[in-house]
């Protein structure tokens, strides 16, 4: 027999992203639960809205299930003294499992003989279990934040004030926080009140007709429809971030959508800025015609009373209008000045403790961005972007617009940069330096921009590792490895081929004289297997064999491109038939390799096949080194290796390498190490698995 389990936590209103949360938390931590407990159930459903947190489950045994077990103890040696008698130990350990010493089973095992106990536990009815089990799932809740309230010890996201607990018809007295479960649960705090709900299966009915949608994914639905008729009415399209939305669903219970609308002369404040005030702020949604351009129009969802939607949106209106007015007059006050005038009050700001204001790293980054431009060979003119760029990437930080609206930063750069003259390629480098910002962002659209964001990012990387404030395993406090993927994933997907060792050098030589003790050398070793743990990490990521991974990075290149190139075509070639001989032919070679016999074999006392393989060698050494050093082209590098499977296989058939000369073994020994040395330039073949 089974029944329906419903478990409503009725608190103060809950922030957004904690509310997210706790609905995962709570559906994982029941199931581990009722597992534990040996309670079968057939589903777990868990809902979130500001008022409340629910867990429905349906189908709940009503008995745990009977459980018989072996349990092991401790071995006979410790359970019994060496007359027979029990120990302390025995007499515990049969205790602890509601037996007497004289039931324990003696048993040998792998380890050894040991005394066991059979244990034969019946189930107890659901009913018992559930008081403590629904106290400890509410209590055991993670938050980010928590609080006390009252004179009570308890700590919660926000006040419990009513819970709900049916099992079935029947309420299951959990107590937390002071509160004593019942039936009665709370509905819309405008439009609904206090209700019963009769049994579990009854709970989402209930609360509907008390104005409470409990489904978050049904009032997404609910919202997403609006925001789209609402608009349309209007012959327009809503703009709604994913981000903005995701909290106005768990920021309602009783969603209705209304529109608004602001003075047409805020459309020449920044659209930005715009947007920036309604979604951030104010959580509304703007509107843009068909041509994308912005209208004097937003969307509201809100939680009032359908009846007062025009007074609502009123309300709404004055708010905006006050937001938009002070972006107005932010921005006005900014413009009165060029963006470079601004440059000097970063001299103000602190960058770090240690690593000086953040005048300072402007003036490191412009000069980095210019030495990675001339490293990578850019044109004059994108070299010169890259500096100017470079030069003004920060300056928006110290402006009004920004300091309001910190997630501006570098937008508002662009804008004030093109309002001041600047070349649309400079603009666009000021806000594309932020990027990458995480995992699948967009990269800078030009190479000055990806200049300027390598040459930020390093300069950060480089002086947090130089104070000695690297990332740990648990704590990465400056997003240094986020910033490291960013510069990797430019090289890498970004076209921007650069020796990474030569530019961690360089990012070094910014901070000389201004950190004490600096080891450039020490550092610099240190910041590059940084980069090289990401780089293992990224390629891993995306579907390289771990074993190929490992024995490019061996002996590769600085040029993160040229790693991902080499590990690519090596994938590749390893799945055709000439590369499953080349590995043979390693693995030939590898087995007699012998350092000690140098790599400089004597002509004069080899054999037909010996000289055969010598001349191959040789010819091989031309071929690969100009495929892989000039034309950088690595699938024909493997194959003209693979070409060598037929000298090898000769020389192995009709050569004893371990000769009786001590001459003769030493000097097929060097040629081996010759040969070896030819796949030694592309990957350490010895950490291949298989």
């Amino acid at each position: 027999m089974s029944r329906d389990l419903l478990l409503e936590i009725g608190v103060e209103e809950v922030p957004s992203a904690p509310l997210y949360d706790a609905v995962t938390q709570l559906k994982t931590r029941a199931a581990a639960a009722f597992d534990g407990a040996r309670l079968s159930y057939g589903t777990i459903t868990t809902h979130g809205a500001p008022r409340r947190l629910a867990l429905v489950v349906t189908e709940l045994a009503e008995r745990q299930e009977d459980v018989s077990m072996r349990v092991k103890g401790p071995a006979v040696a410790a359970a019994f003294d060496a007359s027979g008698a029990p120990t302390k130990a025995a007499e515990g350990f049969a205790r602890s499992r509601g037996i007497a010493v004289s039931d324990l089973i003696r048993e040998v095992t792998d380890s050894g003989e040991y005394v066991f106990a059979q244990v034969e536990e019946t189930g107890k009815p659901t009913e018992e279990i559930l008081p403590e089990l629904l106290a400890t799932l509410i209590g055991d809740l993670d938050w980010a934040k928590s609080m006390r309230w009252g004179s009570g010890s308890v700590r919660f996201i926000r006040p419990v004030r009513w819970l709900v607990a049916l099992f079935g018809s029947i309420v299951v007295p959990v107590r937390f926080a002071g509160v004593e479960a019942d039936r009665t649960t709370l509905g819309h705090r405008f439009l609904g009140g206090p209700a019963e709900i009769p049994y579990a299966g009854a709970y989402i009915e209930t609360l509907c007709h008390a104005h409470v949608m409990a489904d978050a994914g049904e009032r997404a639905e609910l919202i997403r429809a609006q925001l789209d008729k609402a608009a349309a009415a209007l012959g327009a399209r809503p703009v709604v971030p994913e981000k903005t939305f995701a909290e106005v669903v768990n920021l309602v219970e009783y969603p209705t959508v209304g529109v608004g609308r602001f003075d047409d002369a805020f459309l020449s404040v920044p659209r930005e800025i715009v947007e920036e005030a309604m979604e951030s702020h104010q959580r509304y949604f703007p509107m843009e015609a068909a041509d994308g351009s912005l209208l004097p129009r937003f969307l509201v969802v809100h939680n009032g009373d359908p009846v007062r939607t025009d007074a609502i949106i009123a309300g709404h209106e004055r708010v905006i209008r006050a937001r938009l007015a002070d972006a107005a007059f932010f921005v006005a006050e900014d413009r009165a000045r060029p963006l470079e005038a601004y440059v000097h009050d970063l001299d103000t700001i602190v960058f770090h403790e240690k690593l000086g204001s953040l005048g300072n790293k402007v003036a490191r980054i412009e000069v980095l961005a210019s030495a990675l431009a001339s490293a990578v060979d850019a044109p004059a003119d994108e070299a010169a972007y890259a500096k100017r760029a470079a030069h003004l990437a920060k300056a928006d930080l110290v402006t009004h617009a920004v300091i309001e609206f910190t997630s501006l930063q570098g937008v508002m750069g662009y804008r004030y940069a093109q309002a001041a003259g600047e070349a649309e390629v400079v603009a666009e480098a000021i806000v594309d330096h932020y990027r990458p910002r995480f995992a699948g962002d967009d990269l800078p659209r030009s190479l000055a921009g990806k200049l300027v964001s390598i040459a930020d990012k390093l300069d950060t990387i480089v002086g947090i590792f130089a104070i000695g404030q690297a990332p740990t395993g648990s704590a990465d406090p400056y997003a240094l490895r986020r910033s490291a993927i960013g510069i990797l994933t430019m090289i890498i997907d970004g076209g921007v081929h650069l020796q990474l060792d030569e530019a961690i050098a360089a990012a070094l030589a910014g901070y000389e004289g201004s950190i004490a003790g600096l080891d450039p050398n020490a550092v610099g070793a240190t910041v590059k297997a940084f980069f090289d743990g990401r780089l293992e990490v990224m390629l891993r990521d995306r579907g390289f064999e771990y074993d190929v991974v490992e024995a490019v990075m061996a002996v590769a290149s600085a040029d993160p491109a040229d790693t991902v190139h080499r590990v690519r075509a090596f994938t590749e070639f390893r799945q055709t038939e000439a590369g499953r001989n080349l590995s043979v032919a390693f693995k030939r070679v590898a087995n007699l390799a012998d350092p000690v016999a140098g790599e400089t074999p004597d002509h004069g006392i080899m054999g037909a096949e010996e000289r055969a393989l010598a001349d191959a060698v040789e010819v091989a050494y031309e071929r690969v080194g100009a495929l892989m050093t000039v034309d950088r082209d690595y699938e024909a590098a493997l194959s003209a290796l693979a070409d060598l499977r037929g000298p090898v296989d000769a020389f192995f058939e009709s050569v004893l390498v371990m000769d009786p000369d001590d001459a003769i073994r030493a000097n097929r020994l060097a040629l081996l190490n010759r040969l070896g040395g030819l796949f030694d330039g592309f990957a350490d073949f010895g950490r291949l698995a298989g």
